[in-house]
């Protein structure tokens, strides 16, 4: 029961960082119909900017933030790129996996191929007990975390005026931007948030999972499984489909190491041939 107990924090420690980058995912994907493949390299951006900034300062609040300044800023030049794509997907997809390959070859010549770890704050270092068993205090305040951002991004959208005019513009808006509000800024400030978020699940990430030149790639797959079996503009879905992609994973790896991609991705491919939308997806 410990050793069961053990990979179920470990699989919703994992899934809080998913959330993290699925939930600025499905902003951008789900909700503004941006197809951004550069989602993923925005994350491992986000991780080698907090280590280089937390390194040199020896603080990782101070990492974090520039992490999120970062990468939000990387956000608006990708924002005003992707104005030239407008309405093609395919457009945007091919901008973005190059925009994606160019900040990989650029973080391969600063930080080269070697392996990077975000040191963590002081006061979350070393184990803490929980429910009988021993577990790193870390990995429990990325639970809370991601906790944390769920409830602040549920009321966002569905609480406030932004999260109001961030719906009613995906769904009509000409109607909006005819009632005196500029929605492209707000898309700009949606878009932002979402790499944001990306950001903020780098610097986490990189002291939890490490940082490496291929780790862009791996959580953006893990992210696009999230997305789909949730639903594309879902909040709820982002959440559901982080914590069954997570325990998936983690007890896969543990039970069937060889099978461990398998199980992610084929209950994904029997619950799409049922719900092509996902759990809480809706068609465009």
């Amino acid at each position: 029961m410990g050793a069961i107990l053990l990979q179920l924090l470990n699989g919703l420690t994992f899934a809080a960082l998913l959330f993290l980058v699925a939930s600025g995912f499905t902003l951008i994907f789900g909700l503004m119909r941006i197809v951004n493949l550069a989602h993923g390299a925005m994350y491992l951006m986000g991780g080698y900017v907090a280590y280089a900034a937390a390194t040199a300062s020896g603080s990782f609040l101070l990492g974090l933030v520039c992490a999120v300044a970062a990468v939000a800023l990387l956000g608006l030049v990708e924002q005003w790129l992707l104005r030239f794509a407008k309405g093609n997907e395919l457009r945007q997809v091919l901008l973005t996996l190059g925009l994606a390959l160019m900040l990989n070859d650029a973080a391969l010549v600063i930080f080269g191929g070697d392996t990077f770890s975000v040191p963590t704050p002081e006061v979350l270092r070393g184990p803490a007990q929980l429910l009988g068993i021993t577990y790193p205090r870390y990995r429990l305040a990325v639970l809370g975390v991601g906790a944390a951002v769920l409830v602040l991004l549920w009321l966002l959208m569905n609480r406030t005026r932004l999260g109001a005019l961030i719906r009613a513009g995906v769904d009509d808006a000409e109607t909006v931007e005819a009632m005196g509000i500029n929605i492209r800024l707000v898309f700009v400030a949606t878009f932002m948030l979402g790499m944001a978020l990306a950001g903020i699940a780098g610097a986490l990430g990189g002291a939890l999972l490490s940082l490496y030149p291929t780790a862009d790639s791996e959580i953006l797959v893990y992210s696009l499984a999230v997305v789909i079996i949730g639903g594309r503009g879902s909040l709820g879905g982002a959440a559901l489909g982080s914590l069954a992609v997570a325990l998936l994973s983690t007890f896969g790896q543990v039970w069937f190491p060889e099978l461990s991609y398998f199980v992610i991705f084929g209950p994904m491919a029997l619950l799409l041939a049922f719900r092509p939308h996902g759990l809480f997806g809706r068609s465009a």
